[in-house]
């Protein structure tokens, strides 16, 4: 395998990973819309390396992916719209670019045939992650019922009392929560159903939430590490659904970009979908006060106590099939990625949109 396609390539994880390709000797094409709620400057960044051969089309283009896949020997699928809040309102959007842009993507490889297609799911395809329960089971709860977050009762409860969170593995019968989450189990699904009907070896990652430098900091709708960041770096406190104690998984995009390389490399891992994280639960507090100390600031979060639809209580990865099946193995620990991540932010500016993100979910009623 030698020349590889990257779908939303000149994005924040698109970007790394064709560093990782590119710095293990493979040749890298990207196509990307350079959709202007990323791609402020209406151009490839200008981190893009060099050697990154460049295709500006939306996914949906058929004529455009048809030529961006020839001479390519695999594929790796990011493009997509990305985020839970937005997506609650913006349903066509996030059907038509995540869904039918994989469709689109999916006909054209059916008349051009690669070795290896990898596509990035998320760990949002599972709804609430997995708990135990007091007699020590494995549980998949519902969601929160209305009931209970209008009294602002956070914790998943069965009938015997509270459950206890545990590393979500990917046997857990996915229950998306969000239009996101469905559209990316959409892409995941139609890839596996491809793969399979056409013999190409097919694998999804499903991505927890990956930060590192280069995020998209003026996007409201992106990762909450990358929110929280243009909050404290316009002076202004993070805020914070719920009471701060949800907690996640945060995986650095090198370790992100570094899964991508070796589930290239191996072919026979295949038709199946694996968890990439840290595998370490962190919570958004955590995440918000951590910020706060390395970007030499003085400002508490802001508890909004309300619930956000779509947004799940606790969710991280249990990460041993991806480390037995590709030797995968986080490399970053969140020590050491958040330093990185204040040293990159401190050469950065940001608009800060998260107010009123928030407060047009609040005009939708779609925060309790």
């Amino acid at each position: 395998m030698k020349k590889v396609l990257i779908t939303g390539g000149a994005g924040f994880i698109g970007g790394h990973v064709a560093e990782e390709l590119l710095a293990h000797g493979y040749d890298v094409r990207v196509v990307d819309s350079l959709d202007p709620q990323v791609h402020e400057e209406d151009a490839f960044p200008a981190w893009l390396d060099g050697a990154v051969e460049r295709i500006e089309a939306d996914v949906r283009d058929t004529d455009a992916i048809t030529r961006a896949l020839s001479g390519v020997d695999a594929v790796v699928h990011l493009a997509a719209v990305v985020g839970v809040g937005q997506s609650m309102y913006q349903l066509r959007r996030y059907v038509g670019v995540n869904s039918h842009g994989t469709a689109t993507l999916l006909e054209a490889l059916a008349e051009r045939p690669v070795q290896r297609l990898l596509v990035a799911s998320s760990m949002s395809v599972y709804g609430e992650g997995a708990y135990r329960d007091g007699r020590q089971r494995l549980v998949h709860p519902p969601g929160r019922p209305r009931e209970q977050l209008a009294r602002r009762e956070w914790d998943i409860r069965d009938e015997h009392g509270e459950l206890v969170p545990i590393p979500t593995p990917e046997g857990i019968v996915p229950v998306p929560s969000s239009p996101y989450a469905l559209t990316k189990y959409d892409q995941e699904l139609l890839c596996l159903m491809f793969g399979r009907a056409y013999s190409v070896p097919t694998l999804a990652l499903r991505l927890f939430n990956v930060y590192g430098p280069r995020q998209a900091l003026s996007n409201p709708y992106t990762g909450v590490m990358a929110i929280f960041a243009c909050r404290l770096l316009n002076d202004r406190p993070p805020l914070i659904y719920e009471d701060g104690a949800q907690l996640r998984d945060f995986v650095h995009v090198r370790d992100v970009a570094r899964a991508f390389r070796l589930a290239l490399e191996q072919p026979e891992v295949s038709d199946r979908a694996l968890n990439i994280g840290s595998g370490e639960p962190v919570t958004i507090e955590q995440v918000a006060r951590t910020l706060n100390d390395v970007l030499d600031r003085d400002l508490d979060p802001q508890f909004e106590g309300k619930y956000r639809f779509g947004d799940v209580r606790h969710c991280f990865a249990d990460i041993s099939a991806a480390r037995e099946s590709l030797g995968y193995a986080p490399r970053v620990s969140f020590e050491a990625g958040i330093t990185e991540l204040a040293a990159w932010l401190a050469h950065q500016t940001a608009v800060d949109h998260a107010g009123l993100a928030s407060a047009e979910l609040a005009r939708r009623g779609l925060t309790l």
